[in-house]
């Protein structure tokens, strides 16, 4: 698979435009993902064919957040679109992920979601750790 970032409810243009024009120094490929497609595996959806797409289109709500995922990136390549995108002011963008062999078989709100909790769960030891300072 190709170097691709998968963006989910970007919802306001000047913010868009913020994001492109952050990544087009770095030539990197966006993928907007529309709605309708928020029911089909990210893998699917970063070009993985090996996965088999959903049937028909998704009939959910818009997602509450944007979500970016990250495919196919190293490391250092990573650094830079992030750093890229945190200069923009576009942000902040806390939700991302990068592809990995598990989620590459979630939908987009399933991502969402097991993100939020992770959060949650940082946040929660973040609070316990200091009550007990």
């Amino acid at each position: 698979m190709k170097e691709m970032i998968l963006l989910f409810h970007l919802p306001d243009k000047p913010t868009r435009r913020k994001v492109e024009m952050a990544l087009f120094p770095l030539k990197a490929r966006v993928k907007y993902i529309t709605l309708a497609d928020y029911n089909q595996p990210l893998g699917v959806l970063a070009g993985n064919s090996e996965i088999a797409p959903a049937a028909g289109n998704y009939a959910g709500e818009e997602l509450s957040e944007t979500l970016f995922v990250f495919s196919a990136f190293s490391s250092a390549r990573l650094d830079q679109v992030l750093a890229a995108l945190r200069k923009s002011g576009a942000g902040p963008f806390p939700y991302k992920a990068i592809l990995t062999p598990t989620n590459q078989y979630w939908t987009a709100p399933q991502c969402l979601d097991e993100i939020k909790k992770e959060h949650e769960a940082v946040k929660a030891m973040q609070k316990k750790d200091g009550d007990i300072s």
